[in-house]
């Protein structure tokens, strides 16, 4: 495995700087276009999964983390509380208490439920400035966040079907987990009362059949999870996804539901993050893959290289009609040292005098297999199919 942090800055694919602060890195236009294309495809995985966008802002007064219970178990990782018109607002350290709000801005039947609500939304970590290192742990988070709101009867469908959603989704950018851990509360730690014997229970079953790791102290303040971990190229672990059990919030915010019988329920709230950060998986896509990325995610799917200036013109004709194939014309330089230059390229296509006559193009792949050539319209529509997102 490559080191994101060098490959990244290689590559162009973000940068930081001490103007800006420790563990605030900033995208690059081909940085930005893989975490764009990351998040499409993310929200299309969830909208198939009848997953509900909403959109929330990143901060909140300090009351609702009182009452969530991150002011008084989770605040030393939480930025201090600013003051603004007379009330204390505070950057949120997770998405959760706010979609717990959005749940309860209207009377819920149990007919909505199970109600999945879906959101990549900032959240900040006051994170010591000895521990932040590239992509993989910053202050400013992208959070592909979503919570599920059901009956108790549906919550271990619903954390089983998230992490159906995670698996599909690693084999798609072609991420192996490191391990699968069942996050457990440990001695001395600080977690609310509940039922956490039941939380455990449902997730020991959704994990059955897989190989996994009991772990004590690793448990959210609020319940237990299962983390699905991930390794760098040091073998360092790090947590990317997790699904979660919480009987806590919903007791909190007074979250309920009517019933069949007529009556008012509580419902459960199955925390589910499908790619974690999308800061540390991108990270982690840099590493696996040292930027030979999958086609749909490459930030140049197609590189044209007209072999000398006359065939220049012919290669702006073929961009213009690229559509939303991602490409770009690499005319200086050798025509060899303009090969190995898009060696991560998925697709070039040399243009010489005989394409340009022809009205073809010849394109070779990334593993050096090649294409026949054809047109302009049918070569493109292929390579168009391929780097479609999964």
């Amino acid at each position: 495995m490559h080191d994101h942090r060098k490959l990244g800055r290689e590559l162009g694919l973000f940068g930081t700087d001490p103007l800006i602060g420790a563990g605030l890195p900033y995208w690059l236009p081909d940085g930005a276009i893989i975490r764009h294309s990351l998040e499409e495809y993310v929200r299309a995985l969830e909208r198939r999964a009848g997953y509900q966008r909403v959109h929330s802002p990143v901060l909140g007064k300090r009351e609702l983390y009182e009452i969530s219970g991150h002011w008084s178990l989770y605040r030393d990782e939480m930025y201090p509380p600013m003051d603004v018109g007379g009330e204390q607002l505070v950057l949120r350290p997770s998405l959760c208490p706010h979609h717990a709000v959005i749940y309860r801005s209207r009377g819920r039947s149990y007919r909505e439920l199970p109600l999945r609500m879906a959101e990549i939304g900032g959240m900040y970590r006051s994170e010591l400035s000895g521990v932040l290192g590239g992509l993989s742990r910053v202050r400013a988070i992208q959070l592909n966040d979503a919570h599920v709101f059901c009956t108790l009867d549906q919550v271990e469908a619903e954390a089983a079907a998230a992490l159906a959603l995670i698996r599909r989704a690693y084999d798609a950018l072609g991420i192996s987990p490191a391990r699968y851990r069942l996050s457990l509360p440990g001695p001395g730690g600080k977690y609310v009362p509940g039922n956490w014997a039941g939380a455990v229970e449902i997730l020991r079953s959704v994990l059955d059949g897989l190989p996994y790791d009991a772990v004590e102290g690793e448990a959210a303040f609020y319940g237990p999870k299962i983390d699905v971990q991930i390794a760098d190229g040091a073998g360092r672990e790090s947590t990317l996804s997790t699904v979660q059990v919480d009987f806590h919030q919903p007791e909190r915010f007074g979250l309920e539901y009517v019933g069949a019988d007529g009556a008012k329920h509580r419902p459960v709230m199955v925390h589910r993050s499908i790619i974690g950060s999308v800061e540390r998986a991108v990270a982690q896509l840099i590493e696996v893959h040292g930027g030979a990325f999958p086609a749909w995610l490459a930030p140049v799917q197609l590189r044209l290289l007209p072999v000398s200036a006359a065939e220049v013109p012919y290669a702006r004709e073929v961009l213009a009609r690229c559509g939303d194939v991602r490409a770009e014309i690499a005319s200086e330089g050798s025509l060899g040292a303009r090969i190995r230059d898009g060696r991560l390229v998925p697709y070039q296509a040399v243009i010489g005098s005989k394409e340009v006559a022809e009205g073809q193009l010849s394109v070779r792949l990334r593993d050096g297999r090649r294409l026949d050539a054809a047109g302009v319209e049918e070569v493109v529509a292929r390579i168009g199919a391929e780097v479609r997102r999964p």
